[in-house]
């Protein structure tokens, strides 16, 4: 798994390239959870290079999004694959979370 991290007005906008599997969900929830300790109350998960999420890896975005709804921030995803995005439909996760089509959609607010 690779992340790339930048800044687009508000937000921080994480690109996630590869799967947020058990052994990587620790990883990924201690990077993200860092940019939250740092002040970042917008963020935005691009999932458009991520192929493969687990239960663990669910449960990593349910923890961002309780963290920054405490802090009235903004939890976005965008750009989910079919094969993701149907996880997300199965799950129920798909209600829970602000999903967009593009990363200019999720930055608008726009689906």
């Amino acid at each position: 798994m690779k992340l790339e991290i930048t800044t687009s007005g508000q937000f921080k906008i994480v690109k996630v390239d590869g799967r947020i599997d058990t052994t990587r969900a620790v990883e990924f929830e201690s990077s993200v959870v860092n940019l939250i300790d740092q002040g970042c109350n917008n963020l935005i998960i691009n999932c458009l290079g991520l192929n493969y999420i687990s239960s663990s890896g669910l449960r990593v975005f349910l923890v961002l999004q309780k963290r920054l709804a405490g802090q009235q921030g903004v939890f976005r995803l965008c750009c989910l694959k079919p094969e993701i995005q149907e996880i997300f439909d199965i799950s129920g996760f798909s209600t829970i979370f602000q999903i967009f089509p593009t990363e200019e959609a999720a930055l608008a607010g726009e689906k």
